[in-house]
């Protein structure tokens, strides 16, 4: 068993939420020269599951080959990303302000997807890795958001660095009517998919 995992990610939600469930987690962030943006490209015509599952595989595979770089103390690394799917159209983090507003306006009023792919891997002293995946996918529908909505949200700065460009857990909440699925899955971390992976890879959990 395992008494700690590594997380890398740079998301503070999604180390806030381990925190939370009882998993100590250390940061196993990328170097200064890694390109972790390309790993982020969508392919032409890709299916948002397709596309969210792939990034995160290519994520682990580097976290894997960076632990190893650095001839850290051998652990489970976990993995997530998240995207936001308005049918076929993926709407990651956006580039600007104006990017920001353009994905609030597309989901004013509609239903969409947030797809959130978890990896976990186990790193051996052996060159094979055993890994474990899951997705969460779960529906947010959205109130009709006015033109001064949007620009107040994005205006505070909560959009930037979001799938989406929305937080779950921030002012965009007042403009969700319903959603159906993993409430942490939106934020970023699917409670019960995680959990099940970090059993599987071995670690020690609060229940």
């Amino acid at each position: 068993m395992s008494d700690f995992i590594y997380l890398a990610s740079q998301s503070p939600r999604r180390k806030q939420l381990l925190e939370q469930w009882g998993v100590r987690c250390e940061l196993l962030l990328p170097d200064t020269d890694e390109d972790v943006e390309a790993l982020e490209a969508v392919h032409p015509g890709e299916a948002p599951a397709t596309y969210v599952q792939r990034v995160t595989g290519l994520k682990l595979q580097a976290s894997v080959q960076r632990l190893r770089r650095r001839a850290l103390p051998l652990a489970p690394v976990l993995c997530a990303d998240t995207t936001v799917a308005l049918g076929r159209r993926i709407l990651g983090k956006p580039e600007d302000a104006a990017d920001a507003r353009r994905m609030l306006a597309a989901l004013s009023g509609r239903r969409h997807r947030v797809l959130t792919a978890v990896a976990v891997a186990r790193p051996t002293v052996r060159r094979a890795v055993p890994t474990w995946s899951a997705l969460s996918c779960s529906l947010v529908d959205f109130d009709d958001w006015s033109a001064a909505d949007v620009r107040r949200y994005v205006d505070s700065g909560e959009p930037m660095g979001k799938a989406g460009a929305y937080a779950i857990q921030g002012a965009a909440a007042l403009h969700i009517r319903r959603i159906s699925g993993s409430y942490s899955g939106i934020m970023g971390l699917p409670a019960h998919e995680t959990a099940q992976l970090l059993r599987a890879a071995g670690v020690r959990l609060a229940c």
